[in-house]
Parts: structure tokens; sequence; C-alpha cells
């Protein structure tokens, strides 16, 4: 067993889930450091702190098997503590408390304070917008609000992080404008539902105010819109996005389902023709734009005319970029109440059919850029190529832009001018265009 050491303890940041999670995780980090401790993120230290995800079945199997494999550490003596945040504790501490005693202590989503007192730190009020940043220097999340109030029947995140609250826009602006100055040129905006924005505070909705803030800042290059929910979309959103050169033609927007008996019971406020004028407005008002989505499968009462009509839907509308995910019965959630109804290799095989036209979509969309020019942001270099992508595609989700490094050196961060050469399905190929 490792002697405990008596010097200064390094803690390690792990983040488990969604971008808002990462977000948390810097904040969380931002204060430690402000507080003269040693913090690193997702490497080794002697004291642990998990940031967990409890959204769905996977995530929080993931989650838990990351609790226990550090609980493990414990024991071995490779760690000195462990401690458990984020969305899973929030929504099962009475559980974990009783299955996995071993953890030091939990904490729910809205504890910070709480957990900084456990790891001999003082939460400091005035650090708006200090983080200690774990992407890449050049693009940031900015979580713009938190919780949600949406009623949506399949969705357990109103019970792990509360009602929807908005971020007043000057603070936004401050953290924002402290970011641009360590070097980011893109702000991915983000939050449970980032069209309900400003209606708790300013009682409308203001994500095209803020928008009109944020371009305002020197540095800022591009600015991407993830999570907003169809029903009530502010449509002077589109204009600022068509308006706004910084404002990338790009909206991440799930719409979960395409039935309208589906989308009644899972509680969207919508129906198949409102999603389709709706994505009408967009391809009108912004006719370059890039639409992600994502779709469940297999939530209850999905008849094989259900999925059809979604499979037909896909093909029709040949989204930019989607994902597919077979439901989870969520318990306490209003869909728990319903008869999980659809066999498990069912949903999995239809998550399938559903990407695989998306595949072949995606392929389509892809061999028409071959020959034309786009501005890419170099992310990173891998083995002979340069990683970038262009404005309709976000970080770690959406397709990539390789171009050879043999001949060519491109600073990280720095955008240069890309001509396709080579498509692929979720991969294009390029060259530098001097």
């Amino acid at each position: 067993m490792r002697t405990k050491s008596t010097g200064k303890k390094k803690i390690n940041v792990i983040t488990l889930g969604c971008s808002k999670n990462v977000y948390d995780s810097e904040v969380l980090m931002g204060q430690l450091k402000a507080n003269g401790k040693e913090v690193v993120h997702e490497q080794s230290g002697d004291i642990v702190v998990i940031n967990t995800c409890g959204f769905i079945d996977n995530a929080k199997e993931e989650s838990i098997d990351t609790i226990l494999d550090y609980v493990q550490r414990k024991e071995d003596g490779l760690v000195e503590k462990v401690f458990v945040t984020g969305c899973l504790s929030e929504r099962y501490k009475p559980d974990l408390l009783e299955q996995i005693p071993d953890v030091d202590q939990y904490f729910g989503t809205r504890e910070l304070p709480l957990l900084l007192k456990a790891l001999g730190a003082d939460y400091k009020h005035e650090l708006v917008g200090e983080r200690l940043t774990t992407t890449p220097r050049h693009y940031a999340y900015l979580k713009i609000a938190e919780g949600c109030d949406r009623p949506c029947s399949f969705c357990a995140i109103p019970l792990m992080r509360g009602g929807n609250v908005s971020r007043p826009i000057e603070d936004l602006v401050e953290e924002a404008t402290k970011l641009a100055k360590k070097g980011t040129k893109e702000l991915i905006l983000i939050a449970q539902d980032l069209t309900y924005y400003g209606l708790d505070i300013y009682k409308k909705r203001e994500l095209a105010s803020l928008l009109k803030e944020l371009v305002k800042i020197e540095g800022i290059e591009w600015i991407r819109l993830h999570y907003a929910f169809p029903a009530g979309f502010p449509e002077d959103v589109l204009d600022v996005i068509r308006e706004e050169p910084k404002v990338c033609n790009y909206i991440d927007i799930p719409l979960q389902h395409i039935s309208t008996k589906l989308l009644k019971s899972m509680r969207r406020g919508t129906t198949h023709e409102k999603t389709n004028a709706l994505l009408d407005a967009f391809r009108t008002k912004v006719p370059d734009m890039a639409i992600r989505t994502t779709l469940i499968c297999g939530y209850p009462g999905e008849t094989e005319e259900d999925f059809q009509e979604m499979k037909a839907w896909v093909q029709e509308q040949k989204f930019d970029r989607l994902g597919c995910f077979t439901y989870s019965h969520e318990e306490n959630t209003h869909a728990y109440n319903l008869v999980d109804d659809v066999p498990e290799e069912v949903k999995q095989q239809r998550v399938e059919e559903i990407m695989e036209i998306q595949s072949q979509i995606s392929y389509d969309l892809n061999q028409e850029k071959i020959g034309k020019q786009f501005k890419v942001m170099i992310d990173r270099k891998e083995g002979d190529n340069f990683i970038g992508r262009t404005e309709y595609d976000s970080p770690d989700v959406d397709n990539e832009v390789l171009i050879s490094a043999v001949d060519t050196y491109l600073p990280i961060g720095d955008f240069v001018t890309v001509e396709i050469i080579e498509a692929y399905e979720f991969d294009l190929i390029g060259k530098v265009i001097d």
C-alpha cells in the first residue's frame, strides 16, 4: 500500500456525461485553483472528484463503474479520498450511500459550496466567468442557463437539475470576454433548453438579444447553438443567424420523434405538421443552415407504423447531422407510468435502420462538398493529419476535415481556407488554399 503523502494534495476531477457537466467541472476547477489547490482533469491525483451523469441507463452504468473503480483504487492505497458529484449523485444519493458507502462524500448538482468545503476550499462569489477550461484553448462551452421547465415525459433532467434559471446577459458577456482574452475563438452555447433563455429573468425569450451582445466581443469568431427546443422556438434567432457572420449557420435541435401520437405522449408540445413547418422556416430564413437532431426509438407504444413514419421522414428531411438512441425507461418520469412495451432488440434494430439511412444521407451531402471551399478551424493533429471543422460541425459529434500534415504546418486553433478533395460518410479530406 502506498504511503500517504503529507505534502500538497493534488485533486483530480473526472467528467462523465454531456458538455453541461464539462462546464460544471471547469467551474469547480476554477474555484479550486483560486483557492490555491493543485487541480488536474482526468490525470492522476491524491483526491478524486467524479462528476457523474444520471441521464439514461448506459450513462448511469458508466458512472457507477467509474465510482467502483476509484473506490477500489482507494482501497488499494492508490488514492486517498473519493468524492462524487453531478447528476447521478443528485438523483440517487440515498441509494448510492447504501450501496457504495466507501465513497467519502456524495454531493448533488447544486451543492458546489459544500463540495468545495469538503475539499478544503471556499466558494468565491466574485469568480464570475472564471473557469479552468478543459477543452482546447480555441473553443469553449458557455452555459447560459441551468435546469429545465419543459414537461417531456421521458426526461429526468428536471429531477437532477431543477427548473430553468437563466444567467444575466451581462454575466455571460463578461465570461465570454474573459475567454476571448485567453484565446477562445469559438463559443458553444449550451443549456438544457437554449430557446427558453430569458423567460424567467426578462419575462420574454432573449436568446437573440444575447447573441447580439456576444457577437460584439473582440476575438470571438464563431458562436454555435446547442440544444434548442422546438416548441415555442423564437424565430428572431433565425434572423440573427442569417445576419451575423459570427453566428454559425448551425443548430442542434433534438426533435425526438415525428409521430404526432408519440409526440403528444412525450409531452413535446408539437405535432408532425408543426415540426415540418419549423424546419421549413429554418431552411427558408437560413438556406445554408446545418441542422443536427436526435431521435428516440422504442418509446412506449411505438408501433411499426410509427417507426416507418419516422424512417420516411428522416429520408425526406435529409438532416445534416443526426443521432439516434434507444428509449430508456427512467423512474420518476411521466413515461415511467407507461408500459415499456418495445423489446430491447427491436429498439436497437430500429436505431440501426435509422442510422443506416442517415449514413447514406451524410455520404451524399458530403459528396456535394467536393470541389468547394470552406473556412476551417484546426482542432488538433493526429498522426499524419491535421483535424479541423467547418462552421457546420461541432466538436466531438460532427464531421471532421482531414488535411495532410506531411508537407503542411497548421497552428492549432487557426482558421484556414480548405478545398474539399474527397468525402466519406462522416469525414472530409481537404487541401489548404493559399
